[in-house]
């Protein structure tokens, strides 16, 4: 066991110096051997002599992290150093934007990334591709896993230890592997697979619409691999990716609504079809490393406030693995994975993620030129429209990345809850709408009771909404005509003690009813899986709803919906 805080091994659960909880595996270092020339994978507290375990030469400190570099990316980089071919039959290895040639390291800047047009650089790999083979490559990757072996047993041997306990506790079809079509899900599906010896297992595949064309290449050829997979793939079929972004604008860094419509939320569907009343168990390929906000993740999560539905327990065999160990495992283990990282790309998403590096964007202007272009020319042209001065520097400097709520965009108007005050009765208030009041607009009012159209008076095609205990009637919705707003409706509350609380809870659904973009954050926060987007609708079955409240409590879910927290404006903050 292994403490980070005090950076020693430990015996304990807990560390007998700090009492912080320690971890299985014990982290490592990279050192070099300059005889073989490839990395050596040495335990932090190992303070035995530095030899390489091959010929027994002595290595030397090289980097925390590492990961190989493959022939396409070499020569790609090559091509920026004007020094093609070069370095072909080097061992080539990298961390970030540093590149070790034999051991050596070059730093690879972003001003590289912008020496040459894109044009010019497909030119050159195209010209020196047949040239460009692997013979050097795999005999430096065949020493390198003969190198590291043991180091691979014990990440093998714990991993599998660790899957088989979590999954002791779960029949074979309640665990679930989370498959993105990545290093990390690729080789936590294979420990998956070998430690339960399960070539069944359920995988779901999360198709975001934009993925990587080598990401959808890789998933078949994953299928066609594995054909006792059960592999189930979550779409959104009814949203399109663009037509979300003119009408709200891009995702940036900290309003990335694509991953509620686009993954979480197709995904969190397939498990609540399958699993919804069951107790299951999802590996996934998370690792602390890959961010701040991961460190700060468990190895095994069951917080309801953790996952993204309920009664599951989601627990990450490779947590404590680092990049060379990913890459020493799928190596090793001679498993298929996904092209892209064969080109340089160090992770793999959505292609035009806003948390993509500088690099990644790079290669994609490289590697997808027509997407890119279509890209970049969609977010000069939003920079425009939201005003931008200088719309291209606004672009090509990421600016447009930490954008922040809804400033310039004409959707903003729709989380305002704009609202008058009845003058002719007490404890009612005029909601202005984005359109007239409807079925989907009173199925919103589920929460607060039974919704009753006979109750009303027809002649003013007034609705009732009654208490479910008491039966009395406790909310009055009613089409109404208001000066400056086109569509409005007068919601009136009675035999109620706190008018103000009820009347900001359904300020909170004409909200929903104004704003819903259909996003399906919703689906997945309602523990009694009530609230879905049915035939592009927002639809509460009321069979199904509890009257918990919840999804009409600010505190549950930023003033009860995403579109709120992506479009708010700073005028709208006070």
């Amino acid at each position: 066991m292994w403490c980070r805080n005090c950076n020693h091994e430990t015996n304990g659960a807990k560390c007998e110096l700090c009492g912080n909880e320690t971890e299985p595996v014990i982290p490592t270092e990279e050192f070099w051997c300059d005889h073989c020339n490839i990395p050596i994978i040495k335990e932090v507290n190992d303070s035995k002599t530095k030899k390489c375990p091959l010929c027994q030469s002595d290595i030397n400190y090289l980097s925390a992290d590492i990961r190989p570099v493959f022939p396409e990316e070499r020569l790609l980089v090559e091509i920026l150093l004007d020094e093609p071919m070069k370095y072909h039959n080097q061992s080539v290895w990298a961390n970030n934007n540093r590149y070790y040639f034999n051991g050596k390291s070059k730093v690879i800047t972003t001003k590289y990334y912008k020496k040459y047009d894109p044009e010019y650089i497909i030119s050159e790999l195209e010209k020196y591709k047949k040239l460009n083979t692997y013979e050097y490559f795999d005999c430096f990757i065949s020493n390198f896993t003969k190198a590291n072996a043991q180091r691979n047993y014990y990440i093998i041997d714990e991993a599998h230890r660790f899957i088989r306990e979590e999954a002791s506790h779960y029949p074979t079809e309640s665990v679930v592997v989370s498959f993105s079509g990545g290093k990390d899900s690729t080789v936590t599906a294979d420990l998956a697979v070998k430690a339960l010896s399960e070539p069944s297992l359920v995988h779901i595949f999360g198709n975001t619409t934009l993925e990587f064309p080598t990401t959808l290449d890789y998933a078949e050829r994953f299928r066609a691999d594995n054909p006792k997979t059960i592999f189930r793939i979550a779409l959104n079929r009814e949203q399109d990716f663009m037509k979300v972004c003119e009408d709200i604008g891009p995702p940036a860094r900290m309003m990335r609504w694509c991953c509620s419509m686009f993954k979480t939320g197709p995904i969190t569907r397939i498990l609540n079809r399958y699993y919804r009343d069951k107790n299951i168990l999802t590996f996934y390929g998370i690792r602390r490393c890959e961010s701040v906000s991961r460190s700060k993740y468990n190895r095994v999560e069951d917080n309801a406030e953790s996952v993204k539905i309920q009664k599951q327990k989601v627990a990450s065999p490779i947590f404590y693995w680092s990049d060379v160990e990913i890459w020493l495992y799928i190596l090793s283990e001679k498993i298929d994975f996904n092209y892209a990282y064969r080109l340089g790309y160090d992770r793999v998403g959505c292609w035009c993620c806003p948390n993509n590096n500088d690099r990644a964007q790079f290669l994609t202007s490289i590697y997808m030129p027509e997407r890119y272009a279509q890209w970049r020319s969609f977010l000069i042209e939003f920079a425009k429209k939201i005003g931008k001065p200088d719309a291209e520097v606004y672009v090509d400097s990421g600016k447009w990345k930490a954008r922040q709520g809804g400033n310039g965009v004409k959707a903003a108007e729709d989380v305002k809850i704009k609202y008058t005050n009845c003058t002719a009765e007490d404890n009612a208030k005029i909601y202005k709408l984005v359109r007239p009041m409807d079925d989907e607009f009173l199925n919103m009012l589920t929460p607060f009771g039974r919704v009753s159209k006979e109750l009303g008076r027809k002649l003013l095609n007034e609705v009732i909404v009654l208490d479910m205990k008491t039966n009395t009637p406790i909310i009055s919705v009613q089409p109404f005509n208001q000066e400056d707003y086109e569509y409005s409706v007068k919601v009136k509350t009675m035999n109620v003690a706190k008018h103000d609380d009820l009347q900001r809870m359904i300020g909170y659904q004409v909200r929903k009813f104004n704003a819903c973009r259909k996003c399906l954050k919703c689906e997945s926060l309602c523990r009694f899986g009530a609230i879905s987007i049915t035939g592009g609708s927002y639809h509460i079955n009321e069979e199904k709803c509890k009257r918990c409240k919840m999804c009409v409590t600010a505190k549950y879910l930023d003033g009860g919906c995403l579109m709120d927290k992506y479009l708010k404006t700073k005028e709208n903050k006070g």
